[in-house]
């Protein structure tokens, strides 16, 4: 079994779960969520700063990383920070990140463990 599985399932059941639940019921989620979403968006823009950083230094790849700086933290941010204001468009982006989240980490986590 690959190091990555955990990361692999991690992201198909939660992260695309979470997605797929904020993209689909849009303005009808609990308002607490807006601020956790807020929340876990600097979080991940922070994190993958950091990861950035450390993987230069050590001459790894981090295409990944800059995906979640520019595309997936700043949306999280926006949709935390405009909540029932946001529009249908944002709502809609996550969703396409919410079936590619599903679709990449599904795809390399069967072709790693077979």
């Amino acid at each position: 079994m690959s190091s990555y599985t955990f990361i692999h399932l991690f992201h198909i059941i939660f992260v695309g779960g979470l997605f797929l639940y904020v993209g689909i019921r849009r303005t009808e989620i609990a308002k607490w969520m807006y601020p956790f979403l807020l929340g876990l968006g600097i979080i991940v823009t922070l994190y993958h700063t950091f990861k950035v950083y450390s993987n230069i230094k050590n001459k790894k790849p981090y295409w990944f990383n800059l995906i979640h700086i520019f595309l997936v933290g700043p949306l999280l941010v926006y949709i935390g920070y405009n909540k029932e204001k946001t529009k249908r468009l944002y709502f809609e982006l996550l969703l396409l990140l919410a079936f590619s989240t599903i679709g990449y980490h599904g795809y390399y986590l069967i072709d790693e463990n077979l």
